[in-house]
């Protein structure tokens, strides 16, 4: 991380002077003595006093308040962006962004690479990004955000797990990183199951370091948002990923909402499938294949980021560096195949439902259930008396119960999570408190072996309760991958918890096929319950480091062995806002030009 260039300040100037030179010279007095009014001794002294004042505030405002930093990478996407691209699907509509940074090295050089596709999360068609697209499309790279980092917070307490935290990069003290902080000193950190485990000094075992449910909502990461379902695709064939296999539920005419009427005897269940479809399907729909292939079949939900699908290209540079011409430009906008690892090789039992209800009677109950490991996580809301109970795995009859629920007819927001062995609900942005504990432990219900039960890992229903859902969203926690670097220049080759050596390694042959194949098929799924661990010690005045986008962060885990952590002198402060996304430069919504129009949705506070 790169600090940003400091901008010269508005000088404060003496109204009085200024105001009587601006009269003097409309008066007609003239030239000389416009200058003998401005450029008096006690003029002179007076700015030079007020220049003074401002560089030692902005010297002081910088050095012990806080300082502005600009993101270079994406080691914290999507939290924060480090150059990238904005990109509205062309098939779904839905925007995202992807990785740009390959573009500038470190000191904002051209490299002569090129960005040329993206893949979009929802409905994974491939974006050409090139300026040779067919769609005609400009898609310009922007610099990363700018944010301010608090200096003053570490000087006056100690940091805090899961702050984001700007420091001097331990290999190299000249440039500073961003990251999330995991490990503090005096614990011995592990990461498995793309989970944090700690164990501080003196204790016997490990325990699962969960987090707080505001963290846990700023580091949630999209899976599919039904709003953009493509219904002309699923009338050709395609699976929906929501569905209602026992019936009762039926869709509106778009796709988009569900409803059902409470008449029916029993539960009815809406349950959501993921079955996505893949780089070939798309080359099928847009005429670059002669035969269909397979149809997409559901899988489990991987670790899938859109900002890591970024397809480079050597189309060389300013300084003559020689490039290769642009691939050909396929119909529709269809960019080039993304690289197997950017699928995401990992799976995510760690999952968010949210929802909005619109009940309409007065009575029965709607349940929102989560699988992991195959295992149902189970609310259940009763309309009639407001509450909401949880059933827990492995729980022998513990049903925590929450007075926060919803009562009768209206319009709800509901979201459920099962993240860190937790389950946490919120009804219209509020956190539901339940009369007993909503954790569970390994040793409880073990879930770190997927089964046929996760290719349906959400599922939302009713038992004598009319009502429609719509604005259905499916999201994950992130996953930290366990793994761990001997040196800095020792990276491992694929960023997976698998263990190459072993016999039953999933990725020998590294493929868009053989990814797809291993999260559909249920038979090689016994590997996740061999996934590896890592364990890093931590010493007096040491923290460890993870980015939020574990797949391309170039965090604590890959320093090497000797140098796994940040030590105290290194802080420079906590991450406290993004004052300052790149700038529109039009209207949003409009092909208006407006220069350096703020970018209001990626402004606040840095969580």
């Amino acid at each position: 991380m790169s600090r940003s260039q400091r901008k010269d300040r508005p000088r404060r100037g003496k109204p009085n002077l200024a105001d009587q030179a601006r009269k003097a010279v409309s008066e007609g007095e003239g030239r000389k003595s416009f200058y003998a009014s401005y450029f008096t001794p006690a003029a002179i002294r007076e700015t030079l006093e007020s220049v003074i004042i401002a560089l030692v505030a902005a010297f002081l405002l910088r050095a012990f308040v806080v300082e502005a930093f600009v993101i270079p990478t994406g080691s914290m996407a999507p939290t924060l962006m480090g150059r990238h691209k904005d990109v509205t699907c062309a098939k779904c509509g839905y925007s995202y962004r992807v990785n740009a940074s390959p573009e500038m090295d470190e000191q904002e050089r051209p490299t002569g690479l090129g960005v040329i596709s993206g893949t979009c999360p929802m409905c994974r068609f491939t974006m050409d990004l090139s300026t040779e697209n067919t769609l005609k499309k400009s898609f310009p790279s922007y610099s990363g955000d700018r944010i301010l980092a608090g200096r003053a917070n570490y000087e006056l307490g100690n940091p805090r797990r899961w702050d984001v935290v700007v420091f001097e990069f331990p290999l190299n003290a000249s440039v500073n990183y961003i990251k999330r902080l995991a490990g503090l000193p005096d614990e011995t950190l592990r990461i498995q199951y793309g989970d944090v485990w700690i164990k501080p000094e003196g204790a016997a075992e490990f325990a699962l370091c969960r987090k707080p449910p505001g963290k846990i909502l700023a580091m949630m990461q999209p899976v599919y948002d039904n709003d953009y379902v493509l219904p002309e695709m699923v009338r050709k064939g395609w699976p929906m990923r929501w569905t209602s296999a026992e019936g009762g539920w039926k869709a509106s005419d778009d796709l988009k909402s569900f409803s059902i009427n409470g008449t029916a005897a029993g539960e009815a269940w809406l349950e959501y499938e993921h079955a996505v479809p893949g780089y070939e399907d798309w080359a099928f729909r847009v005429g670059l294949l002669p035969v269909p292939p397979q149809p997409p079949r559901a899988q489990l939900v991987s670790d899938f980021t859109a900002y890591d699908t970024n397809v480079n290209w050597r189309v060389g540079s300013p300084g003559g560096g020689f490039g290769q011409p642009l691939p050909r430009a396929f119909p529709e906008g269809f960019g080039q195949q993304p690289n197997a690892p950017a699928l995401g090789l990992n799976w995510v039992g760690d999952l968010v439902v949210e929802f909005e209800a619109d009940v309409k009677g007065e009575s029965g109950q709607l349940a929102v259930e989560l699988v992991k490991g195959g295992h149902p996580f189970l609310c259940e809301l009763d309309l009639k008396q407001g509450t909401a109970e949880l059933t827990i795995p492995g729980r022998q009859g513990a049903r925590p119960k929450s007075t926060t629920g919803i009562r009768g007819p209206g319009k709800h927001t509901v979201r459920l999570a099962n993240v860190d062995q937790q389950l946490l609900l919120w009804i219209d942005g509020r956190l539901a408190t339940f009369d007993g504990p909503t954790t569970y432990e390994m040793e409880e219900v073990n879930t770190t072996v997927p089964n046929r039960e996760d290719l349906r890992p959400v599922r939302i229903g009713s038992q004598g309760a009319g009502m429609e859902v719509r604005h259905l969203k499916v999201l994950r926690d992130i996953y930290y991958i366990a793994v761990k670097a001997r040196t800095e220049d020792a990276p491992p080759r694929v960023m997976c918890d698998f263990d190459p050596s072993a016999p039953d390694y999933p990725y020998t042959t590294l493929s868009q096929d053989r990814v797809a194949r291993f999260f559909s098929s249920e038979a090689q799924w016994g590997v996740f319950g061999e996934r590896r661990s890592v364990q890093f010690e931590l010493g007096k005045d040491e923290f460890f480091m993870l980015g939020d986008n574990s797949a391309e962060s170039k965090d604590s885990r890959l320093w090497g062995e000797s140098q796994h952590y940040v030590s105290r002198d290194l802080l420079i402060g906590q991450g406290l806002v993004v004052y300052w996304p790149h700038s529109w430069h039009r209207i949003p919504g409009t092909p208006i030009p407006f220069p350096f129009f703020p970018n209001f949705s990626r402004m606040g506070r840095i969580r």
